[in-house]
C-alpha cells in the first residue's frame, strides 16, 4: 500500500509518499509565500494532482491520503480552522481533496495529533500506548496518546494546551493565544524579550534588533545576554510547569519534545525535568521519560501517513 502524507504548516506545505513500512519514496516542501484562503487550498490540490500523476507514471498508485493541519480538524463536517492561515476559519478541505479522486480515502487531523502518531510509529514513542508530544513552535500544542488512541475531545480540540493557565492574574494579552503559549512559544520568547527590554534598564544586544525572533533569543543566550538568559530561565519554568500538569493528568510513559523551539531548546531538557519535578505528581514524574523528537520536522508527515494507512485498514 502507498500513502500520500501532507503536513500543512503556517508557512510551508510538506508532502511525502510513504510505503506501509515507513519508507519515504518522494518528498517535497513548498513555501506558502503569504498565500491565504483559497490560494492555500489550490496549492494543496494542485500538489496532490501532480504527485498522483507522477507516482502513477512510476507504477505507484496512491491508496490513501492523510493530512495534518495546524489547528482544528472538524471530523463531522470535514472543515478546518487554521488560525495562522487567513480565511481558514471553516475551510472545506476534505471536500476539495475528495473532489480530486473520490475513490481515494482521505483523513485529516490536527498537526499535534499527527506528531504523536508519527513518533509512536517511527519515533521515540514507538511501543508506547500512553505518550504525549509537546509541540513548541510558533504556538504550543500537545498530541495526546491514551491507551493507543489519539485523544481528540468532544469537539476535536483536545491538546490545545497553549491555553493552560500557568500564571495569574489573568491579562488581556492571553486572550488570543493563551497564557502558556504567550510566555513559552517561539513567538512568546520574542514577546517576553521585548517586554523585558521595554520595562527595564537591561543592556541587551536584542534591543538593537528591529524584530526579535526566538532564534535571536537563543543566539543571544549563548552570548550570555542578560535579557536572553532571563527569557530562557522563565521559559524553562513554564515548560516545566506545563509538563508537570501533563504528567499529573495523564501519567504518560513518555513526553516527546518537538517543534521549532526544540531544536535549540533540547539542551535544556534536564533543567525542564528538574522544574517539572517540583510541580508534578511525584510517583508519575519518576516514571515518565522526557525525550526530544526523533523525527524532527518530519513528525507530522509520518503521523499523516499513519493516519492514511489506519483509515485504509479500517475500511
Amino acid at each position: 500500500m502507498i500513502a500520500l502524507a501532507i503536513d500543512l504548516g503556517g508557512t510551508k506545505l510538506s508532502l511525502a509518499v510513504f510505503t506501509e513500512d515507513g519508507t519515504i519514496l518522494y518528498k517535497e516542501i513548498t513555501a506558502l509565500n503569504n498565500r491565504t484562503g483559497n490560494q492555500v487550498g489550490q496549492l494543496i490540490t494542485s500538489s496532490i494532482k501532480k504527485i498522483l500523476a507522477s507516482q502513477k507514471d512510476n507504477g505507484n498508485n496512491i491508496d490513501s491520503i492523510g493530512i495534518a493541519v495546524p489547528g482544528i480538524s472538524r471530523k463531522k463536517s470535514g472543515t478546518v480552522w487554521a488560525p495562522n492561515i487567513q480565511g481558514w476559519e471553516d475551510y472545506p478541505l476534505l471536500q476539495e481533496v475528495k473532489e480530486i479522486n473520490n475513490e481515494i480515502p482521505v483523513s485529516i487531523d490536527s498537526d499535534r495529533a499527527c506528531y504523536i502518531l508519527g513518533e509512536s510509529w517511527k519515533g521515540n514513542a514507538k511501543g508506547c500506548k500512553d505518550a504525549i508530544y509537546l509541540a513548541v513552535g510558533t504556538g504550543i500544542g500537545a498530541g495526546i496518546l491514551v491507551n493507543g488512541s489519539v485523544l481528540n475531545g468532544a469537539h476535536d480540540i483536545a491538546g490545545a494546551i497553549g491555553w493552560l493557565a500557568l500564571d495569574r492574574p489573568f491579562e488581556d494579552k492571553y486572550i488570543s493565544c493563551g497564557c502558556f503559549e504567550y510566555h513559552a512559544s517561539g513567538e512568546g520568547l520574542a514577546k517576553v524579550a521585548r517586554e523585558k527590554i521595554q520595562s527595564s534598564n537591561y543592556v541587551s544586544e536584542l534591543s538593537k534588533l528591529n524584530a526579535i525572533t526566538a532564534h535571536d533569543v537563543f543566539y543571544a543566550y549563548e552570548k550570555n545576554d542578560v535579557v536572553a538568559m532571563a527569557v530562557i530561565k522563565q521559559a524553562i519554568e513554564f515548560w516545566g510547569m506545563g509538563i508537570a500538569n501533563l504528567v499529573s493528568l495523564f501519567n504518560p510513559e513518555k513526553i516527546i519534545l518537538g517543534g521549532g523551539v526544540f531544536g535549540p531548546g533540547v539542551k535544556f531538557i534536564s533543567d525542564i525535568k528538574k522544574e517539572a519535578s517540583k510541580w508534578a505528581q511525584p510517583v508519575s514524574m519518576k516514571q515518565v521519560s522526557i525525550e526530544a523528537s526523533a523525527l524532527g520536522s518530519d513528525a507530522g508527515l509520518y503521523g499523516a501517513a499513519l493516519l492514511a494507512f489506519q483509515n485504509l485498514n479500517s475500511k
